[in-house]
C-alpha cells in the first residue's frame, strides 16, 4: 500500500502543526511505546499555545500522574496548574462510570436507570464486555468534544493488539444491538416468556444449562429494563463514528525502533488505511540520539583505530558504537516512515531517565514540534 492512500491531502510540516490544526488528536499504536506520555506532552504543548487542552488516558501509571503534579489521575476532568497561557486538564478513563452515565442519560425514567444499574448481569458486563473500554473511551471523547468546550482533546488509546478496536467500537455496539441473539433475548421482555417460539425457548434452556438459570434470569431482567433505549445508543454510536472520521480529528501513530513495535505499527497503519483513516503523523520514540552531525559511524571507527590504546581512542570507539546503533534504528524504521508519508515524523530520543514532571513533558513536546531534529545529549527523557 502506498503512502498516498494514508492521507487526505498534503502532509503538514511537523507534529506541532498537526496538533495546532486539530481539535482531537488520537494517539494510537503498539503497547509499551510511550503513547501515554506522548499524549500528555501534546496536551501540555497545546496549553503552552494558549489552548484549552485535555488529555484522556487509560494508563493508571502513577509516574504520569506525578508528572502532572497529581497523586493519582481522577476519572473526571481535573485542571493541572502550570505556567502557560492556556489550560491543561486530565482524566483517566473509567469504563464502568462512563457506561453508568450513558444508562442514566438514555433511560426514559430514573427508576429504569436504577433498575439497570443494580442488575447483576449489567454489573458483570459493564466493565468486562469485549470492547467496552474502547467504546467508553469514544463516549468520553464525544462528550468532551460536544459539551465541555475544549480546544484540544488528546486521547491515549487503550493498549490493544487489534488496531481497529478503538475505531470499530461504535460499529460493534450497533452490530450488538442489531444481533439476532440480542433480539432473541429482548423477545421475552416484549411478549412474555410463555409466548416465545420453540426455537427461542430451546436457546434459553441451552444457555441456562451452560451458564446457570440465575444468569439467564438476570440477563432477561437487564434486557427488559433496557427496552426502549436501543435507539439512543444506536444514534450516539453513529455520532461517535462520525466524529472519528471528521477532518478535525487527527490520528498520530506512536512507535519505537524495536522490530516488534515497528512491525505492529505497520499493521496498525494498514488497518487504519483500510478504514479510510489517514495517519496524520508518526512519533518514533526512544530513538538512539546522535551526538554530532556530519559524522558517520565508519569515520568514528577509523578515528578509534588511529587512536587505539588511548583513552581518547576508547571514547571514539564508544561513539562509533552509538552512531552505528542510530544507523541501524534508522534502517529499521525507514519502511514505516515511508508508509506514513506525507505525514510528519517526530523522533524523540532515548535519554537517561523517565519523564517525571511537567518540565519533562514540555521538553518532549519540543521534540514533537521538531525542535531537536539533529538530536543531542541534553534534552528530555524518552517517554516511558
Amino acid at each position: 500500500m502506498n503512502g498516498g492512500a494514508l492521507g487526505r491531502g498534503p502532509g503538514l510540516g511537523s507534529l506541532a502543526e498537526v496538533s495546532s490544526q486539530s481539535s482531537i488528536v488520537v494517539c494510537c499504536g503498539p503497547g509499551g511505546v510511550g503513547k501515554t506520555t506522548v499524549s500528555a506532552a501534546l496536551a501540555v504543548q497545546g496549553a503552552a499555545e494558549g489552548r484549552r487542552a485535555i488529555v484522556v488516558t487509560v494508563d493508571p501509571a502513577r509516574r504520569l500522574a506525578n508528572a502532572l503534579g497529581l497523586d493519582a489521575l481522577p476519572d473526571t476532568p481535573h485542571q493541572i496548574a502550570g505556567d502557560w497561557p492556556g489550560e491543561l486538564w486530565a482524566l483517566m478513563l473509567n469504563p464502568k462510570s462512563t457506561f453508568d452515565s450513558l444508562v442514566v442519560k438514555y433511560a426514559p425514567r430514573p427508576e429504569q436507570a436504577e433498575t439497570i444499574l443494580s442488575n447483576r448481569f449489567y454489573r458483570n458486563i459493564a466493565g468486562a464486555l469485549s470492547g467496552t473500554q474502547e467504546y467508553m473511551a469514544m463516549e468520553t471523547l464525544y462528550e468532551l468534544y460536544v459539551e465541555s468546550g475544549y480546544d484540544l482533546i488528546v486521547v491515549d488509546t487503550p493498549p490493544t493488539r487489534n488496531a481497529l478496536d478503538f475505531v470499530d467500537a461504535p460499529r460493534r455496539l450497533t452490530r450488538f444491538l442489531d444481533n439476532r441473539i440480542f433480539r432473541l433475548l429482548m423477545l421475552p421482555t416484549r411478549v412474555g416468556l410463555k409466548a416465545v417460539n420453540a426455537a427461542a425457548q430451546t436457546f434459553l434452556r441451552t444457555v441456562s444449562r451452560t451458564v446457570g438459570g440465575q444468569v439467564v434470569t438476570d440477563a432477561i431482567a437487564f434486557f427488559q429494563a433496557f427496552e426502549g433505549m436501543e435507539d439512543g445508543f444506536r444514534d450516539r454510536a453513529q455520532r461517535v463514528l462520525d466524529l472519528l472520521t471528521d477532518p478535525a480529528t487527527a490520528f498520530v501513530l506512536v512507535a519505537s525502533p524495536r522490530r516488534d513495535a515497528v512491525v505492529e505499527a505497520g499493521f496498525f497503519t494498514d488497518k487504519l488505511a483500510e478504514a479510510d483513516i489517514p495517519v496524520q503523523g508518526l512519533v518514533m520514540n526512544r530513538m538512539q540520539p546522535r551526538f554530532a552531525t556530519g559524522w558517520a559511524s565508519e569515520a568514528d571507527r577509523e578515528r578509534a583505530r588511529t587512536l587505539s590504546g588511548t583513552a581518547l581512542g576508547a571514547l571514539w570507539a564508544n561513539l562509533a558504537d552509538l552512531h552505528a546503533l542510530a544507523d541501524a534504528e534508522e534502517r529499521e524504521v525507514a519502511g514505516l516512515v515511508k508508509r506514513v508519508a506525507p505525514g510528519p515524523v517526530a523522533r524523540v530520543p532515548l535519554f537517561g531517565s523517565d519523564v517525571h514532571d511537567l518540565d519533562g513533558l514540555a521538553a518532549v513536546g519540543a521534540w514533537l514540534g521538531g525542535a531537536g531534529a539533529t538530536g543531542g545529549a541534553e534534552g528530555p527523557s524518552s517517554a516511558p
